[in-house]
């Protein structure tokens, strides 16, 4: 298990919690709308907002966390992750915010608390560049969009 250390941002309300797993299978956990001011934020058909967390984070060397949608509020809503998935690197200990975006067709209401996004750590592999004459052909070659097929 890999141990991530938290810091809460002045003026978060930490009753709220640190971002936890839903259940014992859950490979993210859910971060919150922290809201300074503890109001909702109210965002129309087509706005982004970034919304706060109250969380910074210290991330070990060698692994990252990436910020994804919730997959109910895809479906029932259209709010989404613009970036997804965002990524927060190891060396990266500024405020955690979510780019939240209102894909759907009615306004939508976050609420102080409010589960917006949810994050999995993973590990980073850095590789090395190298300039060749040529790529090695595949049995693909330069196909893409769609060139495999629709089923």
């Amino acid at each position: 298990m890999v141990e991530i250390a938290i810091a809460w941002e002045n003026g978060a309300d930490r009753s709220l919690g640190l971002p936890d797993y839903a259940t014992e299978g859950a490979a993210g956990a859910d971060l919150r709308a922290n809201l300074p001011d503890r109001r909702a934020l109210t965002l129309a058909p087509g706005a982004r907002a970034l919304v706060p967390t109250g969380l910074r984070l210290a991330i070990p060397e060698g692994y990252e966390v990436q910020v994804r949608p919730r997959s109910g509020l895809a479906l029932r809503h259209g709010i989404t992750l613009p970036n997804a998935p965002g990524t927060i690197d190891a060396d990266y200990r500024g405020p955690l915010g979510v780019i939240v975006l209102n894909a759907g067709d009615a306004p939508f209401v976050i609420a102080h608390g409010d589960r917006i996004a949810q994050m999995i750590v993973a590990p980073v592999l850095r590789a090395s560049f190298a300039v060749v004459d040529a790529l090695p052909g595949t049995r693909r070659g330069e196909g893409g969009f769609g060139s495999t097929g629709r089923i």
